[in-house]
């Protein structure tokens, strides 16, 4: 009862070659291989291959009001490469 026996897995096969057809489920894995290629090729690509970087902001001037206050907290931002 765990599992599927080789005669479940090639009765669910014929059951669904005779619902779709052949051609249907070869257009389908075609699809399928092609959607795939295509995700690969986008994550070796990187996230977008048309967008040209943008320039970093200028650094923003530090006040001695907020230099001295207690909630402020001084960081350096970094742009991520």
């Amino acid at each position: 009862m765990g599992s599927f026996s080789i005669w479940h897995w090639l009765i669910v096969l014929v059951i669904v070659v005779m619902v779709f057809g052949t051609k249907k489920l070869k257009n389908v894995g075609s699809d399928l291989g092609s959607a795939v290629k295509g995700f690969k090729d986008g994550m070796k690509d990187g996230n977008a291959p048309e967008t040209p970087e943008t320039p970093a902001a200028p650094a923003q001037q530090m006040t001695n009001a907020t230099r001295n206050d207690a909630n402020t907290v001084d960081v350096e931002a970094k742009s991520k490469s």
